[in-house]
Order: C-alpha cells, then sequence, then structure tokens
C-alpha cells in the first residue's frame, strides 16, 4: 500500500452532511499533507418553470461583478467553504459596516463550518468599501466577501 493514507469514513460523512446543509456541490477539507474533496452532481434545474424575467440578461451581470470582485486588489476571499455570518450572533450588531476603516487582523466575520465558528480577520488595515455577501451566506473557497481599499 506504500504511504497512503487510510480513509476516514467519519469525516468523508460529515462533508457529504455539510454538503446537503448549504446546498453547495463541492467540498475541500484539508489538515497537514491530508485532503478530502467530496463533490456531488448538481441536480438538474428545469428551465421551463424559471419566469421569463429571470433568464434575461441581468443574470450575467452578478458573475461578472464576482469575477470583477475577486480580482479586486482589495478582495478578501474565503478561507474555507462554510457559511458566513457578518455579526456575532443573531440580533446584535455586525462585525463591520461599509465605510468602516479596519485595523489588521481586526475580526471581520464569521464562517461556520463543520459546527465550528471561525473568525475570518483582516488581512491589512484600511477602509472597508463594500461586503459582498449576505448574514447566513453559502461561500466557497476563494469566494470574494468584501473589499478592503
Amino acid at each position: 500500500m506504500g504511504n497512503k493514507t487510510p480513509i476516514d469514513s467519519e469525516m468523508v460523512r460529515t462533508l457529504a452532511a455539510l454538503l446537503d446543509e448549504t446546498n453547495l456541490t463541492e467540498i475541500e477539507y484539508g489538515h497537514g499533507e491530508m485532503r478530502i474533496r467530496v463533490a456531488r452532481q448538481a441536480a438538474p434545474v428545469a428551465v421551463h418553470h424559471a419566469p421569463a424575467v429571470a433568464s434575461a440578461h441581468p443574470s450575467a451581470m452578478p458573475a461578472q461583478a464576482a469575477a470583477t470582485d475577486a480580482d479586486h486588489p482589495g478582495a478578501v476571499t474565503s478561507p474555507m467553504v462554510g457559511v458566513a455570518y457578518l455579526a456575532p450572533e443573531p440580533g446584535s450588531a455586525k462585525f463591520v459596516n461599509p465605510g468602516d476603516t479596519v485595523s489588521e487582523g481586526q475580526t471581520i466575520m464569521l464562517i461556520e463550518a463543520m459546527k465550528t465558528f471561525n473568525p475570518i480577520r483582516a488581512p491589512r488595515a484600511g477602509k472597508l468599501t463594500r461586503i459582498l455577501v449576505t448574514d447566513g451566506q453559502p461561500v466557497e473557497f476563494g469566494e470574494p466577501l468584501l473589499i478592503i481599499e
């Protein structure tokens, strides 16, 4: 067998359950040199049920905006797959708001992954110009979360 790592079936089950909870199609978890990636095929979408307005060109605009946001030099991206939370708990004030000046290392949001809330800290000081995700929104690894200029 060589130096192959045994499969952690409990971790695979946990990741698969997280896929279902967050409606994601793929999730990857790494620890040290070990990586586990669980993916599923997205369910086919019945296009004929969508309203005609939804198929108009505005649906292409968010994809263009997301690409532009990801390329922005001040973009802070998600270090993991999970669910973004803008406040420390429901009903409390957000960690940050557009227009706020943030300092390097300041907690700017939480990402919940596998029942653990992970603080996302500002990688640099600057002015927060835009928050690109909503509270409770599932996020992918590398997805732009906000812009600090």
